[in-house]
């Protein structure tokens, strides 16, 4: 009997983002831009956060999103940087994220002097056919609980797919 391709896995995006203010976050901006070949975009914060000197349309942080087949290349770069190890609490429904905490980890990242020693954020967001349906503008529709990607399923897919080791 045919599987139902309704319930095949994907990986939908890869977001990289790195967090700092002033000098920190031009570091981080550069290393995104060298990691990913694309332009980052800055983020804003709202709040005023006096404890931390950050206040409102400050600029905190960095993140670039990377999608198809190069986001698939640039995932097993990432993630044997972190030995293809992940943690399953590391897990959550739809997606999963991991962090590096020096970029010279990555196979083929050579150290840079105007970047330093930093390290960033990734997330990994999956999907399934059909997802859309909840997020177009023109005849939205709602979607079930049993649409959205489970852990064991993201489990079953990098173990099968990069070779991933799950600690618990």
């Amino acid at each position: 009997m045919a599987e139902n391709s309704m319930r095949e896995i994907k990986i939908e995006r890869i977001i990289l983002s790195c967090s700092g203010v002033k000098d920190e976050l031009e570091k981080s901006f550069k290393l995104l831009q060298k990691i990913s070949g694309k332009k980052p975009s800055k983020r804003k914060t709202n709040k005023r956060i006096p404890s931390f000197d950050i206040r409102p349309k400050m600029e905190v942080g960095c993140m670039v999103t990377l999608r198809g087949i190069e986001s698939i290349k640039l995932l097993g770069r990432l993630l044997s940087a972190i030995e293809n190890k992940l943690r399953v609490k590391q897990i959550a429904d739809n997606h999963f994220s991991f962090g590096i905490e020096e970029y010279i980890e990555i196979p083929g990242e050579k150290y840079d002097r105007d970047i330093g020693m930093t390290g960033l954020k990734v997330t990994v967001v999956f999907t399934r056919k059909g997802k859309r349906t909840s997020r177009k503008k023109i005849k939205r529709g709602k979607i079930p609980k049993r649409q959205n990607v489970a852990k064991e399923e993201i489990i079953k897919f990098m173990e099968d797919n990069f070779k991933t080791e799950f600690l618990k």
